[in-house]
């Protein structure tokens, strides 16, 4: 037992100094397990998206559209834009033909507009406009749940009262007020609830009608919501415009190949840099040195290596998304390609960053495995970046995995040419910079090829 105990200790002593096995079994989890409670709002009051900007016109006078907006302001999970910088730098209310613009080039994603008819005595109901760029289907579904949500139950005495006051306008005043008795009366014989609580709650606004009444049967509770929810539906209408992606024949492929491409290139990349390690335990480096070849022609033919098979691994991942799910590649393949290889100039360079700054290839691969899975969890190739917490989406735009991601559904969401994305491709191509910079500094006083 004793020669167990202390082979037992042998190993503790071991894994204790073994960093890169410390910090895989501890440090990925933990960092992987906050942001998934970030996400799905693990111990916070506020679970769900926060801070989406959604662009908001105004042309209506009516009070209703009022008390929609400021009941919108309200939700954590929107920032009301209605404003915006011209050209010019000055700041300018937002006008619908703006907004669409913003969202068609993704600046904004999402829009809300109350026409000047919003209210209109021709019509019964309010009439509202959803622009959209549903980029993400989980982050367009939630949207869309929200907005319903803040309409029909955030400002619900605006909406009952612009509602009677258009019934008025249409039969009068008593037969109104007959109108919504006979309502009131339906619903209480009709599930049992009191009359005098289900007229109250119409006069307020609230749209459960008594729903919480302890004689309601739990099968009259879902009926009576599911009864409500039709009602609202059928007096506000929400016109869906889509300003991107309509024309996408495959658009849930479409949305997630970017994000797994660029996660698994970053794998590979990575790993294939790390064997600059390998190739100096064989004594390569040293025999290579030996003749008229130099540090630099090592590390660009290294760089240059990686560079054509990410590019390369980018475009067999796509063109294999084609044939499998029916992506639109082949259209798009002369402005897929420069963002690949824009992509894989950014791999390229973290991975050649990875074998500067790391001191053995195991701690390489171990830092590889902590920050690949790290940028791309927060830079939206697992879930929506709207779902974390405001200060991580501004760390995700630090990562080449979001600007990737961003470069590659320009083009096949929405069919951008290479000239209309050259603003992406400057960030990526700029982040590659600074880290070769810093790779380079590294190599030359490091021992990597002592």
């Amino acid at each position: 037992m004793f020669t167990v105990f202390s082979l037992l200790r042998k190993d503790l002593r071991l894994f204790l100094r073994n960093k890169v096995a410390f910090g895989l079994t501890f440090l990925v989890p933990l960092v992987l397990v906050y942001i998934f409670g970030q996400v799905f709002g693990v111990n916070r009051s506020d679970s769900g998206p926060t801070g989406i900007p959604i662009a908001v016109v105004n042309e209506s006078d009516a009070a209703v559209a009022t008390a929609i907006i400021e009941a919108m302001g309200q939700e954590s999970a929107f920032r009301v834009v209605s404003t915006w910088r011209d050209p010019n730098g000055v700041e300018q209310p937002l006008t619908a033909d703006w907004a669409r613009q913003l969202i068609r080039d993704n600046r904004l994603r999402f829009g809300l507009v109350f026409p000047s008819d919003t209210v209109s005595a021709e019509r019964f109901g309010l009439r509202l406009i959803f622009l959209n760029n549903p980029r993400n289907a989980i982050e367009t579904q939630t949207v869309t749940g929200l907005l319903q949500k803040v309409i029909f139950t955030a400002a619900p005495q605006a909406l009952m009262t612009s509602l009677r006051q258009q019934a008025e306008s249409f039969i009068g005043t008593a037969e109104t007020t007959a109108f919504y008795d006979d309502i009131a009366r339906s619903i209480s014989n009709a599930f049992g609830v009191n009359y005098a609580e289900v007229r109250a709650d119409m006069e307020a606004g609230v749209m459960n009608f008594g729903g919480s009444d302890a004689s309601a049967t739990a099968d009259g509770d879902a009926t009576t919501e599911e009864e409500t929810s039709s009602f609202i539906e059928q007096i506000v209408a929400i016109e869906n415009e889509q300003l991107a992606g309509a024309e996408v024949k495959s658009p849930g492929a479409t949305r997630v190949v970017g994000g797994w491409a660029i996660m698994f290139l970053l794998f590979s990349v990575s790993g294939a840099s790390t064997a600059l390690f390998e190739e100096k335990q064989a004594g390569i480096f040293h025999r290579l040195l030996a003749s008229p070849v130099r540090r630099s022609h090592i590390l660009w033919s290294k760089y240059l290596f990686n560079m054509l098979l990410g590019l390369v691994q980018l475009t067999v991942l796509f063109l294999a998304g084609q044939v499998m799910f029916g992506i639109e590649v082949i259209p798009h393949l002369p402005s897929l390609l420069v963002v690949a290889l824009c992509a894989s100039i950014a791999c390229t360079a973290f991975g050649m960053l990875l074998s500067a700054i790391a001191p053995n290839p195991a701690a390489a691969n171990g830092l590889a495995t902590f920050l690949i899975l790290t940028m791309s969890a927060i830079g939206g190739a697992w879930f929506p970046v709207s779902f974390m917490p405001e200060f991580i989406q501004s760390l995700s735009k630090l990562t080449l995995v979001y600007w990737s991601m961003e470069g590659f559904l320009a083009v096949l969401w929405a069919q951008k040419s290479a000239f209309e994305i050259l603003p992406l491709l400057g960030v990526l191509l700029g982040m590659a910079a600074v880290v070769n910079v810093i790779s380079i500094w590294r190599f030359n006083r490091g021992d990597l090829f002592d």
